[in-house]
């Protein structure tokens, strides 16, 4: 079985092939002439024990899959579409202890405990001290007169509104960024960066939230962690549940983020009508189009838990089924000239925050807000911000990373 509508061989979760661009030609002529389709793959190559999976790339049939989670499991095989293929099945398994790759009821459980984190309360309290530290990246980016903006503006803003959020000293915030890092680049060579490093730095992360948890438990303070782990019944967190629950904000929430400003930067240098009419009206429907148009996410899976049909295709019990976002926030169907980056898309239904259903992201209130705030601070500061070479990307399977983007900043 093979999908005709592609080349012999050509895999949407190729890492090499993401390195260099996001497959869009590809996923255009799947949503036109196959827009449920068996990806064949060498067996084992992506970490599971199969021969391929079903990429879904029509905006509609992703978010199906996405509320349907009796349907489409996040827990079987988690939600990652590609591992490296040397990855042993008890390091995937013990993935499926992070909320990303639960299913209700237990999900369900997770997340209403850990929202407490997200609600617009909490989010409001953090502006005033995030709108500050935007400040004074963009100040310091303009002091060095050029440089990498990914390192020196986009990464810092993510981080510390995690930091902030859950409480982590300044001492160790740099920590996380590491470690967050380190997590996501085992497919990147030049980073040298190898599966191993990876899962020592996601325990890394696991033990020092721990220790937090445990010490919040012992001596609570007013903020969020001890809200989330130091009652006594069900609706809290175990120190355990909390160190994963920090391990998918240190990737959810700060890697995403930050490949959303870095496109979003890179997208407004390189369409200036667009960032001229930012600079003069800072449209509140701005940073809905950065997310689409980014799409940090690529891809995702779930996993078929009974025989079933999607968008005319029988897909069997087992089998792994891919939602591709970069493909549905492309889907002419849906958005009027998709191809074209236009901060006043209104509406603008993406999935750049996923496609609905209980995966939802917590974190989308929190992203729009640092969005927001390093974009006004941008076009204060640093107006006549220049390109000065091509992005550089992350290679991944289905991570949407730049991680160098050249820039002078006066």
């Amino acid at each position: 079985m093979s999908c005709p509508a592609l080349p012999e061989g050509f895999d949407l979760t190729d890492p090499d092939l993401h390195q260099h661009r996001v497959p869009l030609p590809e996923l255009a002529r799947l949503r036109q002439t196959a827009p449920v389709c068996w990806i064949p793959q060498p067996h084992g190559v992506a970490g599971f024990d199969d021969d391929g999976y079903w990429a879904v790339t029509r905006h509609a049939d992703v978010k199906e899959v996405s509320t349907r989670p009796e349907i489409f499991s996040s827990h079987a095989n988690t939600a990652i579409i590609r591992f490296n293929e040397h990855i042993q099945r008890d390091q995937i398994d013990v993935q499926k202890l992070i909320m990303l790759n639960m299913d209700p009821p237990e999900h369900t459980r997770v997340r209403q405990i850990v929202q407490r984190g997200f609600t617009p309360r909490a989010i409001r309290a953090l502006e005033d001290a995030l709108r500050d530290r935007a400040t004074r990246i963009v100040a310091g980016a303009r002091e060095s007169g050029s440089g990498d903006f990914v390192t020196d503006v986009a990464c810092e803003l993510p981080l510390q509104a995690i930091a902030e959020l859950i409480g982590i000293p300044q001492q160790d915030r740099s920590k996380i960024f590491d470690w967050s890092n380190k997590m996501v680049a085992y497919d990147d060579p030049e980073l040298a960066i190898t599966e191993e490093i990876g899962a020592e730095s996601a325990m890394e992360l696991i033990s020092y939230s721990m220790n937090l948890a445990a010490d919040r438990k012992a001596c609570p303070a007013k903020d969020i962690v001890s809200r989330l782990v130091a009652a006594e019944d069900e609706g809290n967190l175990g120190s355990d549940e909390f160190g994963f629950f920090v391990l998918l904000l240190a990737v959810a929430g700060n890697e995403t983020t930050r490949n959303a400003i870095s496109h979003g930067m890179h997208a407004f240098l390189t369409h200036p009508d667009q960032w001229e009419l930012f600079k003069a009206e800072r449209p509140a429907t701005a940073a809905d189009e950065i997310v689409r148009w980014a799409t940090p996410v690529m891809s995702f899976q779930r996993t078929a838990t009974q025989d079933t049909e999607l968008g005319g295709q029988r897909i069997e019990a087992g089998q792994r089924v891919g939602v591709f976002y970069s493909s549905a926030n492309n889907d002419p169907e849906v958005f009027d000239r998709p191809e074209t980056f236009d901060i006043t898309r209104d509406p603008n239904p993406h999935l750049g925050f996923g496609g609905g259903g209980p995966h939802f992201c917590l974190g989308k209130s929190l992203a729009e807000l640092e969005i927001r705030l390093i974009f006004n601070a941008i076009a204060d500061t640093l107006p006549d911000i220049r390109l000065t070479g091509e992005p550089r990307r992350l290679r991944s399977a289905w991570l949407n990373g730049i991680k160098e983007l050249r820039v002078t900043y006066t």
